[in-house]
């Protein structure tokens, strides 16, 4: 069962930036197609990007070209960078599989951005 852990989250103000890691244990990525998620309080949990084996991306209207998703296959790992930062941005953000595999969620890791 592949383990997937989030960090690089943190309290920003609107309009600056983070960058989000995740890696996985016990297994690997491979081939599959990689996202990140987030939820805010209330709210249903949403795809934010995702990407492809060979680098293919897809974003959500609300972060394109502000956010940016990279893997490294090598290193078994996947990035989302966040720029421009706005406050509808707080939410917990989650790595999976894509689509999702229910059993892969993990802690996930909190970004606020303040007003």
């Amino acid at each position: 069962q592949v383990q997937l852990v989030e960090s690089g989250g943190g309290l920003v103000e609107a309009g600056g930036s983070l960058r989000l890691s995740c890696t996985a244990s016990g297994s690997s990525f491979g081939t599959n197609v990689m996202g990140w998620y987030r939820q805010a309080p209330g709210k249903q949990r949403e795809l934010v990007a995702r990407i492809g084996s060979y680098g293919f991306t897809i974003y959500a209207d609300s972060v394109k070209g502000r956010f940016t998703i990279s893997r490294d296959n090598a290193k078994n790992m996947v990035y989302l960078q966040m720029n421009s930062l706005k406050p509808e941005d707080t939410a917990v953000y989650y790595c999976n599989f894509f689509p999702t595999r229910p059993n892969n969620w993990g802690q996930g890791t909190q970004v606020t951005v303040s007003s």
